[in-house]
């Protein structure tokens, strides 16, 4: 019997449908694709969940599912790694010392290992996502707006803000309902903190950046920017995805305008910056800063770059300031003692509420370990904000890492890592108290809620500014708990789209007893 020929259309190829041959074809590559990743990969030899490390599908999956963060704090326990691969050429560390490798100053001879730019394309004419020299020129701007001494000098702008704050939350109190108590009858009022500390700070952000509030405060309402913030904060996951994978879909998303939350927060920036642009003033605010002119008449930045950092400006500046609030005021009614020990502080550091200014509240030391365990446990920018690593390479904890990699780094995971903090599931603000002995092999810098380096937040000194002046005064003036406890204690259950997703959290207040 003749041998078959494979080379006619009676052969084994040609007995093959080409539908079958592509399935055939597609299989083969997936599989070795997969052996390559597991096996042979240049970052074959970090640990890691087997199925992340063969293929990106699962990142994907728990990006846009809002757990990442959670999922790399388990991988890391689970391995009890620094460092682990959660994707073929992505590696997550949680070591303060190789973070400060990957994102630390470096000399201008040196490679940055800069942003991924699939996650920062969208803000990579911002102070957020831009390149070197961009991100400079945009940071030297700004610095001196958000420098200590600017803060100090705004004081009086912020408290006014404070002032209204506390003004409507007395309010609701007199308003509400009346309990007899073994001190007398008191009025308790229901007010969801969540909300009111994003108007008190939006507020605050937009007088500082353009000249003038938002409005929220004055009408007890969220203002439409706010809401596109909110709106979008799933939306971005679905489109860094689309990046990922089809970049050129996302340039087309952009141009048609439909489904980019940036495009809405931005036209917000744009209106804001031409209505301050149209008015003239003495007083220095963020816009100034940046469309100041040099002195040969030439602008420092385009519009774009404008529009971009104040977007991201307005949103850094008020909605994670709001979510550190927000999470202290949980943590706050979830242990009651911490309570009682943070109002015994305040309330006996000031004879009147008048006293409570910037430079006092800053010497509450108390108060500065709640806000600190706060942000370890529960910080406002719980995801990795990736960076890449520089071409030809870089050494990370001592090991070359090869350019191109990847590099995550999850706040979330490392505040909460057994490797560096003592029961890093319980609030325990004692642990940042230098007098304690009880925690003594705590790496505090394992808490990183503001990054580090060059590209840390530059609003940390108003941050700090704001949490403390406003929980003094909240704490100097109302006595806290959740509204429905059972609903409270499951508030903190949340998912993560670069923000977190906060569900409304309502409290009882009434007014402090004083002796």
């Amino acid at each position: 019997m003749a041998l078959l020929d494979i080379t006619t259309p009676t052969g084994i190829l040609g007995a093959i449908s080409p539908v079958w041959m592509i399935l055939g074809l597609s299989a083969v590559y997936f599989i070795s694709y997969i052996t390559f990743n597991i096996f042979f990969h240049p970052l074959s030899s970090y640990p890691g969940p087997l199925l992340w490390r063969a293929t990106q599908i699962p990142y994907t999956i728990s990006f846009n599912a809002g757990d990442l963060p959670k999922k790399a704090h388990y991988y890391h326990e689970l391995y009890q790694s620094d460092v682990i691969r959660l994707a073929p050429n992505r590696l997550s560390y949680i070591n303060p010392d190789a973070v400060k490798e990957i994102k630390g100053h470096r000399k201008i001879s040196q490679g940055e290992n800069g942003k991924a730019p699939d996650f920062f394309w969208f803000a990579r004419k911002s102070i957020i996502g831009a390149e070197r020299e961009a991100h400079g020129r945009v940071r030297r701007a700004l610095a001196h707006g958000f420098s200590a001494r600017t803060m100090a000098a705004q004081e009086g702008i912020i408290s006014g803000y404070v002032d209204l704050f506390i003004d409507r939350l007395k309010g609701i109190v007199e308003r509400g309902d009346t309990t007899t108590t073994a001190n007398g009858k008191k009025k308790i009022g229901k007010v969801n903190l969540v909300a009111w500390f994003n108007y008190a700070t939006f507020d605050i952000i937009g007088d500082l950046a353009f000249g003038s509030p938002f409005g929220c405060l004055d009408k007890s309402e969220t203002h439409a920017w706010v809401e596109a913030v909110f709106a979008g904060i799933n939306k971005f996951a679905k489109l860094i995805t689309v990046r990922m994978y089809v970049p050129w879909l996302t340039e087309f998303i952009v141009r048609i305008g439909t489904g980019n939350p940036a495009m809405v927060q931005a036209e917000f920036a744009a209106k804001r910056i031409k209505e301050r642009l149209e008015i003239t003033t003495t007083r220095p605010d963020f816009v100034d800063s940046l469309v100041r002119e040099n002195a040969d008449g030439q602008a420092k930045f385009t519009e774009s770059e404008v529009v971009q950092t104040m977007r991201l400006v307005v949103l850094a500046g008020s909605e994670t300031t709001a979510t550190a609030l927000s999470g202290v005021a949980y943590y706050l009614c979830r242990y009651p003692e911490v309570q009682r020990r943070l109002e015994e502080e305040i309330r006996g550091a000031f004879e009147d509420e008048k006293e409570i200014d910037m430079h006092k509240v800053s010497k509450l030391k108390y108060m500065l370990a709640v806000l600190d365990e706060t942000l370890r446990m529960y910080p406002p920018a719980a995801n990795s904000f990736p960076r890449i690593c520089q071409p030809g390479g870089d050494v990370i904890l001592g090991k070359h890492v090869p350019g191109g990699t990847k590099f995550d780094v999850f706040a979330w995971a490392m505040g909460h890592s057994t490797r560096y903090f003592t029961s890093p599931e319980e609030f325990i603000p004692e642990r940042w108290l230098a007098e304690e002995p009880k925690f003594p092999n705590d790496r505090m810098d394992a808490s990183l809620p503001f990054s580090v380096g060059p590209r840390d937040c530059i609003g940390k000194n108003l941050a700090y500014m704001e949490m403390r002046v406003i929980l003094a005064r909240l704490l100097w003036n109302f006595d806290m708990e959740f509204a429905d406890p059972a609903e409270g204690e499951k508030w903190i259950d949340q998912k993560c789209f670069n923000l977190w997703v906060k569900p409304d959290l309502d409290f009882k207040l009434t007014l402090a007893q004083r002796e």
